[in-house]
Parts: structure tokens; sequence; C-alpha cells
């Protein structure tokens, strides 16, 4: 183990441990802030959480949690942005499915979205699933692509901050530097159906409190798994 390693450890053990120590009261004022201001914390969760995953996956594949041309503010600018965008779909997917799911199975107005804030049952997985579903089908590959194409403009560009701000080159982009058989066949085709439906599933049927806290370690899954998957023609 590297001593950067011990280093990181200590400072994710230090990052939860007031999560799990009821004396200090930092679950309840989370709980309330992110009640209070919901996406301004699903930005701070996705850009350190999810941007945690990325560095991860470099960890893994160079041996180092940081690099020069990285781009470490871009990236959690970028995971921020993406984090309110997650934030949104969730609402709009886990209010609009129980309300189609009512229309196509001819049930009275509100019986699926009662069913899906109620207790466990098999109806509420089903409801949940149905949720995932959509959002993951509908929403999650094109905010995959769209971080994918930030990733490499961020490298492009040197990993700083005016860097980002410049314009992407999508044309350039999309015909030549994104590797689509792996975003296609392995990021979109199979990370999807076999990762993320049953894991947004997971999701949609903890309570609300548990919710917050297991989407947010979902976005360190899901910086991990695009950076280590995402690869270009570089």
């Amino acid at each position: 183990m590297k001593k950067s390693d011990l280093i990181v450890i200590l400072i994710v053990v230090a990052v939860l441990a007031p999560f799990f120590i009821p004396a200090t009261g930092f679950f309840g004022w989370f709980e309330a802030t992110t009640k209070a201001h919901p996406f301004i914390m699903a930005f701070f969760k996705f850009a350190i959480l999810a941007t945690f995953g990325e560095m991860w996956a470099l960890r893994i594949r160079k041996g180092v949690w940081h690099e020069k041309g990285f781009g470490l503010i871009p990236r959690m600018m970028v995971w921020g942005f993406l984090g309110m965008c997650i934030s949104m779909a969730m609402i709009i997917f886990k209010t609009g499915v129980p309300a189609f799911l009512e229309v196509v199975a001819g049930c009275e107005r509100g019986t699926m979205a009662a069913i899906f804030a109620g207790n466990l049952s098999w109806a509420k997985v089903g409801i949940a699933f149905a949720v995932s579903v959509a959002m993951n089908s509908i929403f999650a590959p094109v905010m995959m692509t769209f971080h994918k194409c930030t990733d490499i403009h961020i490298l492009d560009n040197g990993g700083t901050v005016s860097g980002l701000l410049r314009p992407m080159k999508m044309r350039e982009i999309f015909s030549q530097k994104i590797n689509w058989d792996v975003q296609w066949n392995l990021v979109i085709k199979k990370t999807i159906p076999l990762f993320w439906f049953p894991a947004h599933t997971i999701t949609f049927i903890l309570p609300p409190t548990f919710q917050v806290l297991f989407a947010a370690m979902l976005g360190v899954a899901l910086g991990l798994i695009l950076a280590l998957a995402g690869g270009s023609k570089k």
C-alpha cells in the first residue's frame, strides 16, 4: 500500500465517520439541508463522490490518484452539474412513471403513486423497477455520452478550468475520439441493464433518507464505471 492510499483511506474515514456518530448531529443536518436545498446538495454530493470514483479508476489504471492534466476541479464542476441533472431526472421519473402506469392499467389516479409511497411490497418493487428502467433507458445514455464528451474535452485542454469553458468540438469528439464500441457495447448496452436497472430499483424502494445516501454512494460507482469503461480512440 502506498502512502497516498493511506492518506485517501484516512480522508474517507474522516468524511464518513460523522454519519455514524449520533452525537455529532451531522446526519440530521445532512438530511435537513438536503430537503431544503436538494439541487445544491446534489451538486456537492456528485462533485465529490463521482469525482472520487474517477480518481479511484485512475489509481486502478495507473497506480496514482492524480496526475498532470487530470483536471480535478473541472471534473468536479461537470459532476456537480450532472448531479443536479440526475436529481431533476429522479423527480421527473418518480412522478411521471407511476402516473403513466395508472393510465396503462386503467386504475384510479393516484393509486400507483400511493403504492410507490407506501410500505415495501412486491407492487412497490415493480413500480420502482419501472421507474428505474424508464430513467436509465431514456436519460442515462444521453447523460453518460455527454459526460464522455466533457471528459475528452477536459483532457484535450490540459485539465484547466479555462479549458473547460472553451467551446467543445462536438463533431470531432463524436466522430473521432469516442470509442463507440466501448461506449455503446459496454457502457450503455451492459452496465445500464445489468447494473443500473437493479441499483436504482433499490434506490427507489428505500425510505427517502436512505435514498439520498444510496444515490450518493452510487455516484462513486458511476464515476468509477465511466472512467474505467469510457475509453477514447486517442
